[in-house]
């Protein structure tokens, strides 16, 4: 970054390189576009083997117009086909012939379950009834929408800065000016409650609080504010009504089942906390590790010492800063039995705790492990595993199929495009201390991309804007680079530097979708992602997590959303939320389409430094690699 006075740039870079063995993934026959019936191959073939055509039908009888995910799984409990339905229909080819449990899950309708039993070989017509869906629906989860005039919004935004930053002092005169202008709004009294919380007033945090919910009953921050507050207390039946609203208001909040969990535990009722409790790490994937200690303290509860030391010494591991965690394994590993020489390789070593030690670990509880939700940013988006995006509820994810077909897009996209040129327009927002942007920098460029495999295994792409790829043409001297290549982590090639996982059928802009969470693993190396001081600085990498969307008919990606795996104090770079979204661009001479980026939000904060930049790409052209036309470097506007 050009700061003033300085002679230094930072670009922030997606890298794609990599040297990693080609990935194997088993084929699937893809129907030709014109099929009416789009086939689902099945995943385990066999002889005999049956077709089977599913219909979809509607309480009219007649097909239902929304697209259905139907899901084939056999009694063995794998996923033998799954595919989407047109038109109300979808045909599954190459069956084994076998029994079958047949789900449909469609928008706007209950899920349907049907058996079907077929051990001949030869054709099946199989009709599914779909229920209409009761018309009454959950409010939305969260904090409530009101809207606040634009000098509240000022004000309370210098408040929530201020409070992050453990400056109560600072607050309170913007609190006062925010609730001088709207006493009544729940956000104004939540961080009323988080300023007096930070004072040590807890009765005063409550009572805003309190005062919160009358506003807005389904404010998650708020009850799980109230019930961590009253759990402290031991105020256990308390604490379980709002934590248990909580769950009700907002499913997907990892932090409700944790707390849940530990009221549970206190409660006496480990099968239920260890329930809550593993239910918490699903959902925030790696963010929600800090309740591996409690989860292990339900399982000692329930009798499971064995899966406890296990859990343990996997949270130390990766967290050896933990004394209270490693004290906690200390006292289970005096009493644990002998275990194989490969487990206890494994193991994390410890000394033997003291009888005072292993008191102090079983009065610990695990939201005193930051499982109460962070004040919310005035500039960031929430976090990516702050929640879930609603699914489904029962709908079956076949997590390799989807990995399969989706990389099979993204490399089609490789082999068949040379390189693509598009209008861009940035627009550029700094972001002072208080979470106030300044005025916007705009900026115009062509911009043309080259992607190219220079050998087996390596990928390389590169960009071009005005007349060169110097990040001095971006405003304040930082380049963001890389932007097409984030969707090259679900490439053959590098997915097996993520771990993956399906969280279920969602749906974006009213389309079905698999969601699909990843996070860059430590035993694998960073290819994508980094922060260069300097065109040829030195370079910090940068693990990513997040979610993709990706559509259940064609495996395109539509949105990816991702944050830091872990802060970069070297720079000091604590945050980077982005959001790309995807859209179709045919070839300029095929009857062919590819998706590409249409716009991508980026929100960095680095060594104080704060933007929010976003890009727009519109006219693109595609070459193929097979076209001859040369295509020139970009001409300045």
């Amino acid at each position: 970054m050009f700061l003033p006075g300085s002679q230094h740039c930072v670009i922030l870079a997606l890298l794609v390189c990599t040297a990693l063995p080609p990935a194997v993934f088993g084929q699937r026959p893809v129907p030709s576009p014109g099929t009416t019936n789009r086939g689902a191959t099945a995943l385990n073939g066999g002889d005999p083997t049956i077709d089977m055509d599913v219909y979809v039908r509607g309480a009219d009888g007649a097909p239902i117009e929304v697209t259905a995910v139907v899901t084939l799984t056999s009694p063995t409990g794998q996923v033998a086909g799954q595919g989407t339905t047109l038109g109300g229909n979808i045909k599954f080819s190459g069956l084994a012939a076998s029994s079958y449990t047949i789900q449909v899950v469609a928008p706007g309708y209950e899920n349907a379950i049907e058996e079907f039993n077929s051990y001949n070989s030869g054709a099946a017509r199989v009709t599914i009834a779909m229920r209409p869906a009761s018309n009454v629906e959950k409010a939305a989860a969260g904090p409530s929408r009101i809207m606040l005039a634009p000098k509240a919004q000022k004000e309370l935004g210098k408040a929530l800065e201020a409070l992050r930053a453990n400056k109560p002092a600072d607050a309170r005169s913007h609190l006062d000016a925010a609730y001088r202008l709207a006493p009544n709004h729940p956000a104004v009294n939540y961080l009323f409650g988080a300023y007096f919380s930070q004072l040590k007033d807890l009765e005063k945090a409550k009572s805003y609080w309190t005062k919160t919910l009358e506003f807005d009953p389904k404010h998650t921050s708020a009850l799980l504010a109230l019930s961590e507050a009253l759990m402290r207390e031991r105020r256990l039946p308390d604490a379980e009504s709002y934590v248990k609203r909580a769950v009700d208001a907002d499913p997907s909040s990892w932090r409700a089942h944790a707390i849940l969990a530990e009221v549970r535990l206190q409660q006496q009722q480990a099968e239920e906390a260890i329930k809550q409790a593993e239910r918490a790490l699903e959902l925030g994937h790696g963010e929600a590790a800090n309740v591996q200690p409690l989860l292990a303290r339900a399982l000692v509860e329930s009798g499971n010492k064995e899966r406890a030391t296990k859990v343990l010494q996997e949270y130390v591991q990766n967290h050896p800063e933990n004394a209270g965690a490693r004290k906690q394994l200390e006292s289970l590993q005096i009493s644990a039995p002998a275990v194989s020489p490969n487990v206890a390789a494994a193991a994390v070593e410890v000394k033997p705790a003291s009888a005072a030690a292993v008191a102090e670990v079983k009065t610990s509880t695990a939201t005193e492990m930051a499982v109460a939700p962070p004040l919310p940013s005035s500039w960031l988006p929430p976090d990516v595993d702050e929640t879930v995006p609603a699914v489904e509820p029962g709908a079956v994810c076949a997590l390799d199929e989807v990995l399969q077909k989706t990389g099979k897009r993204v490399l089609e996209f490789v082999k068949s495009v040379d390189r693509f040129t598009a209008n861009e327009f940035l627009k550029h927002e700094s972001i002072n201390k208080s979470g106030v942007a300044g005025s916007p920098e705009t900026r115009k460029f062509n911009y043309v991309v080259a992607i190219e495999e220079t050998r087996p295994g390596i990928l390389n792409v590169e960009e071009y804007r005005l007349h060169g790829d110097s990040p001095v043409e971006f405003p304040g001297g930082v380049a963001t680079l890389g932007l097409p290549a984030l969707a090259l982590i679900f490439h053959p090639y590098n997915a097996g530097n993520f771990e993956m996982s399906c969280e279920g059928l969602g749906r974006w802009n009213g389309q079905p979708v698999w969601q699909v969470h990843f996070r860059q693993r430590a035993d694998k190396p960073n290819t994508f992602r980094e922060y260069r001081i300097g065109q040829n600085g030195p370079a910090f990498p940068v693990g990513v997590r997040g979610r993709a969307m990706i559509a259940t008919d064609s495996y395109q990606i539509l949105r990816m959303e991702t944050d830091l795996v872990a802060k970069i104090p070297q720079i000091r770079l604590v945050a980077d939320h982005m959001v790309v979204e995807y859209g179709p661009v045919s070839f300029r001479n095929r009857n062919v389409q590819m998706w590409l980026p249409q716009t991508a939000e980026l929100y960095s904060e680095w060594k104080g430094h704060r933007i929010h930049r976003i890009h727009s790409f519109s006219n693109y052209l595609l070459f193929s690699v097979d076209e001859k036309q040369q295509i020139s470097a970009p001409k300045e506007k």
